[in-house]
């Protein structure tokens, strides 16, 4: 491999960017397509979009012949805002289904290791983690909490660093006045309607553990599915 591509990809990998390397396998070539950089004048740019959503390497033919894309993509994570009931269901279950998993929730009474056992546990403000962990397009995030002292903060910065699931726990009225104070805060009505509110699939949940299977579902849809992941 060419040591610059090498190097663009650890760089891109170290962001946590998406990036595909495509090797020409008639003569070996190779160049470097990154999602957050137009492509889709490529001929191969359909391509590219279902690799960015699977995560797949794969041999590919084109009219130049047969390519080989190397596809990086980062582990997806989700950021449950909360350490309540549902969080306590919901982190094995994302863990078994591939998302590196965190909770956040500055209420040491919720945030202890006896509920969370083993798990990425932080009884910190989301402010003060957010400047160290930032979110970014391949985080999913969760606001369980009911308290928007903790809640509308991170929800904000899910929409605005383009997170690719955001979702609220809370009623349509409780919903409505958290719209109220995201556009008091300058969010526009396209960017709040992303937010997903009630949280999670419409299974007609009822318990923690159950509510928790729908919001699970609702984040690997917005993952799998074209347009779950932005470019």
């Amino acid at each position: 491999m060419d040591l610059s591509l090498l190097s663009q990809l650890n760089a891109e990998r170290a962001a946590r960017r998406a990036a595909i390397l495509v090797t020409n396998m008639t003569d070996g070539s190779q160049r470097m397509i990154k999602q957050n950089v137009a492509y889709r004048n490529d001929l191969l740019g359909e391509e590219f979009d279902k690799r960015f959503l699977s995560g797949k390497s794969g041999l590919v033919k084109t009219d130049a012949g047969e390519a080989f894309l190397t596809v990086s993509v980062p582990a997806p994570r989700l950021v449950l805002i909360g350490a309540v009931h549902i969080s306590q269901a919901l982190v094995p279950m994302a863990e078994i289904a591939g998302f590196n998993v965190s909770v956040i929730d500055p209420r040491t009474a919720f945030a202890t290791e006896d509920r969370f056992p083993g798990s990425s546990l932080l009884a910190e403000w989301p402010e003060d983690v957010l400047s160290d962990q930032p979110f970014d397009p391949y985080t999913a995030v969760a606001a369980v909490t009911h308290d928007p002292k903790i809640d509308d903060y991170p929800l904000m910065e899910a929409l605005k660093t383009g997170c690719f699931y955001v979702g609220a726990l809370g009623s349509k009225k409780t919903h409505g006045k958290r719209l109220e104070r995201f556009r008091e805060a300058g969010l526009s009505v396209d960017v709040m309607s992303r937010i997903e509110a009630p949280i999670g699939l419409d299974i007609g949940a009822a318990s923690p553990q159950e509510i928790a299977v729908a919001v699970l579902a609702s984040v690997i849809k917005a993952l799998r599915k074209p347009g779950g992941v932005p470019a």
